[in-house]
């Protein structure tokens, strides 16, 4: 088999985006995410009201790329070794063996992940930044690719824990997926009318687009994406404008300024491009700084959001031409 170029891979992921929309109606600034994800090495948090699609979304993510999948459904009694694996003890051989959990994966779907108490989400943290798992002092390599795609439910909804700011932190988009507008519904209604069933994607049609051999093609030339002084300039002054912002205790730290370097080169690659623009950055800032930041008190309480605070430093700051 011959290894994929530039150009093909790019062909296969804008395939792979055309594959999901079999399954999910309406939800293309996720599923781009989701894309720009995969060639940036990062994870992802889908955020919305239950019964969006935010599963959906993940599960035909993976029946349209040759990866392995498992999934963790997050709830209060689930216990860090539920996710990393254990030591268990075999009696045949008289001695433990390590017995790896579902971390063990390329694409780790941890569904609703804020129902489960801060110590069993902080079991992800090593994972999602070493890309490794140490239990009982031995470091044991996870498989690559590796994604973490997680799902929660909005803070307000009962018997959610937020997420601590490290483990926000290690992920590299936080996305919104939103209700469906009132057309997106209609064709999401025609769809099982009809007899789709989410159950059974392949019945839906989805097939395998994207294998780990395009993926690393793709990476390979996101890589080489030029980014201009200025453009370097620009990603630096809006993570600096947030630290200095009233609204806000806590500003985007320059690990985000990574981040937000990074998802920029990979939208710009994605549109056919190979130099980065101030366009691409304003179009990436917000899924990727938007869990990198803090409200003040003071601030939640009179409606403002981190949304707002981060396209209002957007429209105040200069754009490089």
């Amino acid at each position: 088999m011959s290894t994929p170029t530039a150009d093909s891979a790019r062909a296969s992921l804008e395939d792979l985006r055309t594959e999901i929309a079999k399954a999910v109606v309406g939800q293309d600034p996720a599923v781009t995410g989701l894309v720009v994800a995969l060639l940036c090495r990062g994870h992802v948090l889908l955020e919305g009201v239950p019964g969006v699609a935010k599963t959906l979304l993940v599960r035909a993510l993976s029946t349209a790329l040759e990866l392995d999948t498992k999934r963790v459904q997050f709830t209060p009694d689930l216990m860090p070794s539920d996710v990393t694996g254990s030591l268990v003890y075999d009696t045949r051989n008289a001695e433990f063996s390590f017995q790896p959990g579902p971390v063990f994966t390329n694409l780790l779907l941890a569904d609703e992940i804020n129902r489960t108490p801060p110590k069993t989400q902080a079991s992800l943290l090593e994972a999602m930044e070493e890309r490794q798992v140490t239990v009982d002092g031995t470091p044991r390599p996870l498989p690559e690719p590796f994604l973490v795609a997680a799902t929660q439910n909005p803070m307000e909804y009962e018997g959610t824990y937020p997420l601590p700011e490290a483990q926000l932190d290690r992920f590299l988009l936080k996305l919104t997926v939103s209700l469906p507008a009132r057309q997106d519904e209609i064709d999401i209604l025609t769809r099982h009318a009809a007899g789709f069933s989410p159950q059974d994607l392949h019945a839906a049609g989805l097939r395998p687009v994207a294998s780990a051999a395009d993926l690393e093609a793709a990476r390979a030339a996101v890589a080489k994406t030029a980014v201009s002084p200025d453009v370097t300039g620009y990603i630096v002054d809006i993570c600096r404008a947030t630290r200095e912002s009233p609204s806000l205790s806590l500003g985007v730290s320059p690990r985000g300024a990574t981040a937000l370097l990074s998802t920029s080169r990979a939208w710009a690659w994605l549109t056919g491009r190979d130099y980065v623009t101030p366009d691409d950055v304003k179009a990436l800032a917000l899924p990727t700084l938007r869990h990198r930041v803090q409200l003040r008190p003071e601030a939640e309480m009179e409606g403002v959001t981190a949304d707002s605070v981060i396209n209002a430093v957007l429209a105040h700051l200069p754009v490089p031409r």
